[in-house]
């Protein structure tokens, strides 16, 4: 994609260092050309890689200086942006990773950057807004990247952005044909089921369509642009009503603000719909879900679809928390399994020694039924919860030799709710990759509950840059020769991290 980009563009931009005054247009063409190259496009996706390899140590100073230099330029910017930038840093890292991840990968790259440019719709950006990002952008990387930078580089990167503008502006303008930035939304229903676990009912004040399984961004009038993203936990309605389940955690801004500070009758705004975890419809396989907490809410609106028009497909849900308390919604799921023959329930506990249910970490209890599935064999498999249940969950589905193709999964963790674009979406790695996960759990993980209500990156659950960055390794990251995938992933960890990001 980015090759066919670059096959109108031969122009190479001079960057400024700290100045910003990088002479380049962004989507819109070269200007001010300080030099040239007649760049061969098969090479921009290496260049493209091997630049950001420079600065991949230093990503966090990268991106400091570059919202230094943006609201430096165009200071009304500034009030497009949440107070605390450290999320919105480490979102931008995470865009750019998928970018120069799937340099070679035009459909899913091509979709990617339509959601992205639907999504910014609600924070008010504007196509004028793309030349200055791209100059203080490529002026922060060739700063951080010192001599080793290059004019072929140079050149790429204008073909890259060129690309990515592009395709992110014709997105938001086809989009605002049909659907506004944003929703208002009224809440209608606020019930407190434990002390930190909230189910929130919202009216958006226009048709909001999604599909079940997807999520929303959602901004509170107690913390103007902060935006969060929270899976929708029903199925699409007649009444267009959206249920939310949210769990409050530590310093959880927008989280702490719908579970103790909201009220019926408060009003929220929501950003589109998006995500891919998606049950498949015409697939024949039986479902095996598995959530952990208020992971459950993507898994639940599934099923909750599914009885609109499932007759034959069994679905197996496996639902856990760490005490019994906490499997708030399991009077309702065991009404739904009542009613739909086809839906059958086990709850589980890891923490609680009296519960008369299951008891242990979820994967374990997930592993002992495989006994009487042939260990799950034939069945598509969506996991939902905190970044260590899923971690654990797939590497036990993979010692049952469940391939990771067969896997959806939803990842919830990381600091105050942080989301990455893409976490989690289901969208499975190509057959190709090794069999074996490579790496376990490292310690007896509490993988009962997710540790977010919001959704997150991988890459983010250590709640620091690192987790992001070290994924990027030091010759890029990449493996030649690898059909079907830019690389391969060589441990379970890394996979997961090549979702999310």
């Amino acid at each position: 994609m980015v090759r066919q980009a670059a096959a109108s563009s031969t122009a190479s931009t001079e960057g400024a260092g700290s100045s910003g005054n990088t002479e380049s247009a962004g989507s819109g063409g070269s200007t001010g050309r300080a030099g040239s190259t007649d760049l061969d496009p098969a090479r921009v996706p290496a260049l493209i890689r091997e630049s950001f390899t420079l600065v991949a140590d230093c990503a966090d100073q990268v991106l400091s200086h570059f919202y230094a230099l943006l609201f430096t330029e165009d200071p009304a910017l500034r009030d497009m942006f949440p107070p605390m930038m450290d999320a919105q840093r480490d979102r931008l890292f995470q865009a750019l990773v998928h970018i120069v991840g799937q340099a070679e990968h035009p459909d899913g790259l091509a979709d990617y950057l339509r959601d992205l440019g639907r999504d910014h719709r609600k924070y008010g950006a504007r196509p004028e807004h793309y030349d200055v990002v791209w100059r203080c952008l490529i002026s922060a990387l060739k700063r951080y990247a010192g001599a080793a930078w290059t004019p072929d580089m140079d050149a790429a990167w204008l073909a890259a952005y060129q690309l990515v503008a592009g395709t992110m502006i014709e997105a938001a303008e086809q989009d605002a044909k049909l659907t506004p930035a944003w929703w208002s939304a009224r809440v209608v229903g606020h019930e407190l089921r434990t002390s930190d676990i909230a189910v929130i009912t919202l009216a958006p004040d226009a048709p909001y369509a999604f599909r079940a399984g997807q999520y929303l961004s959602l901004e509170t009038q107690r913390w103007p642009r902060v935006w969060r993203h929270f899976s929708i936990a029903n199925a699409p309605r007649h009444d267009n009503t959206l249920t939310l389940h949210v769990r409050a955690i530590p310093a959880g801004w927008v989280s702490t603000a719908l579970v103790s500070h909201t009220k019926v009758g408060d009003v929220v705004r929501l950003g589109p719909p998006s995500g891919t975890m998606l049950c498949n419809s015409q697939s024949m396989r039986d479902l095996l879900c598995i959530a952990g907490g208020t992971g459950l809410a993507p898994i639940k609106a599934m099923v909750e679809d599914m009885a609109t028009w499932n007759t034959t497909r069994q679905v197996r849900l496996f639902y856990g928390a760490r005490h019994d308390d906490e499997l708030y919604d399991l009077a309702e799921l065991e009404r739904l399994a009542y009613r739909r023959r086809w839906l059958s329930v086990v709850s589980a506990v890891s923490h609680d020694p009296r519960y008369p249910g299951e008891r242990g970490m979820l994967p374990d209890v997930v592993a002992r039924y495989g006994e009487f599935f042939e260990h799950w064999a034939g069945h598509d498999v969506y996991v939902s919860g905190s970044v260590p249940m899923v971690r654990a969950t797939i590497a036990r589905l993979q010692e049952l030799n469940i391939p990771l193709a067969s896997i959806r999964f939803d990842a919830y963790g990381g600091m105050d709710e942080l989301w990455q674009p893409g976490a989690g979406q289901g969208v499975p790695m190509p057959p190709t990759a090794p069999a074996g996960p490579g790496t376990g759990v490292e310690a007896p993980l509490d993988v009962g509950e997710p540790e977010v209500s919001g959704r997150s990156s991988v890459g983010s659950a250590v709640g620091s840059w690192a987790g992001s960055r070290n994924g990027w390794r030091k010759d890029g990251g990449w493996r030649a020769g690898v059909s079907g995938q830019v690389r391969a992933a060589e441990t379970l960890d890394e996979w997961l991290l090549s979702q999310a990001s």
